[in-house]
């Protein structure tokens, strides 16, 4: 059985991975501070344990997945995470450290972090070097590289950092990823007849492609069409700039839907569906929940190609099958 640590766990992107994988597996803990998040993530997984002796038990997770909030590095957001020229490490991407830590022999054999690309920004990228110092003292060896969700099936131009620390001397070699080619956009978008996914307001309309450039926000940036792929996901669809917008007739555009976004980050629509009876829509309103619980996860297939390398990978694990036909971790 793996045994993972979710902190800033969002809505259990590792976990739904490690499902997707068909591997046995077990959350040790998950830790999230948004309550609707929390509410999401228990709707969609069953937390079903079966009885088990105290006699040997070990709380040592395999796997620790942190992806603390990304606005601490963003551009858009507050960059607090950059906050290191007095010493100090404001971010909570050092709360893991701490954790790890406190750990002691229990400490986890992989810990696996992902945010966005902007921590090697001028100003962020000593808290990121600090961080990596941090893991090493602890006796990590760490491996970094921005990966694209178009290269694991999903057509959505989402690129973001991922560092993969190993207990040890072994090293995380991201060249052996398993890639995808990009599947079709139809693939992930819905026949939509809502008028509330139609881009009506004014502002919005003035970014829409083939309008003359406005100047303002954003250096007077416009409103993508989809074709191939979408933009990151967000937090928000009605803002520019936004994931893009598709085009419905000559005139009219709209937004992507929820289900989308959710489709777009690697989830199931059964997923969405549990997440959806949680957060039910209000009438003519998009569901901002939703969209807020899409752009904050990490996109599913890049985590199954990642946990599949540590498993299938030279680190003294493999797979095997248990009595059920479910695959296991042997360390």
């Amino acid at each position: 059985m793996v045994k993972i640590l979710e902190l800033f766990g969002g809505i259990g992107a590792p976990r739904k991975a490690l499902i997707n994988l068909g591997v046995d597996h077990k959350s040790i803990d998950y830790v999230e501070w948004n309550e609707k998040a929390v509410r999401t993530y228990n709707a969609m997984f069953d937390n079903r344990y079966k009885p088990e002796s105290v006699v040997g038990y070990n709380l040592q997770p395999d796997i620790l997945v942190h992806g603390s909030p990304c606005q601490d590095f963003s551009i858009a957001g507050k960059q607090y995470g950059g906050n290191v020229e007095d010493g100090t490490r404001s971010s909570l991407l050092f709360e893991t450290i701490k954790i790890i830590e406190s750990l002691g022999v229990w400490q986890p054999k992989f810990v696996i972090w992902e945010n966005v690309k902007n921590v090697f920004n001028k100003k962020l990228v000593g808290a990121f070097h600090h961080y990596l110092d941090d893991m090493e003292k602890l006796g990590y060896t760490n491996s970094y590289q921005v990966l694209d969700a178009r290269d694991f099936g999903i057509p959505q131009a989402r690129e973001r950092i991922f560092t993969v620390s190993v207990l040890g001397d072994g090293v995380f070699d991201f060249s052996k990823l398993r890639k995808t080619p990009m599947r079709s956009i139809d693939y992930f978008l819905e026949d939509v007849t809502e008028e509330k996914y139609i881009i009506t307001q004014p502002s919005m309309i003035k970014k829409l492609p083939g309008q003359p450039i406005v100047p303002g926000t954003f250096g007077g940036r416009m409103l993508q069409e989809v074709e191939d792929f979408v933009y990151t996901i967000t937090t928000k669809q009605m803002r520019c700039p936004n994931s893009g917008v598709i085009r419905v007739d000559d005139e009219r555009f709209r937004y992507l839907t929820e289900r989308e976004c959710w489709r777009l980050m690697g989830f199931d629509d059964s997923d969405f569906d549990a997440a959806l009876k949680e957060h039910p829509s209000r009438g003519e309103f998009l569901n901002g929940t939703l969209y807020h619980q899409a752009g904050n996860s990490i996109v599913v297939p890049i985590l199954e190609s990642i946990f599949e390398l540590i498993i299938n990978d030279d680190y003294a694990t493999d797979f095997t099958s248990n009595n059920d036909g479910q695959l296991e971790l042997i360390c």
